[in-house]
């Protein structure tokens, strides 16, 4: 196991964020810097589906590939590297354990 699947992601809880969808793109208001985020798929999505767990981006893609149709084993790098891109952006926050 690397240190990027064990790493969990705690999502900014879903009463500090406003999330609005605009064509392709969404913005995504982040109450506690007052910083609006431009994000495009599948970081809200994501977001989403993190809800208040922390997560790894394993169990992140199993939850996206119950909504959505694909292999969440070959997406779980993909998910961890939005997911770090989203911790960049102070919207997740990396729990190590």
């Amino acid at each position: 196991m690397t240190a990027s699947q064990s790493t969990k992601y705690k999502a900014e809880p879903a009463d500090q964020i406003l999330v609005t969808p605009l064509d392709s793109l969404t913005l995504v208001y982040q109450r506690r810097s007052g910083i609006t985020h431009i994000v495009a798929e599948p970081a809200p999505e994501i977001l989403a589906a993190m809800g208040a767990d922390a997560l790894t981006a394993d169990e992140v893609a199993q939850r996206l590939a119950a909504q959505f149709d694909f292999d969440s084993a070959q997406a779980a790098d993909i998910i961890a590297a939005r997911l770090n891109e989203l911790a960049d952006l102070g919207l997740v926050e990396r729990c190590y354990a």
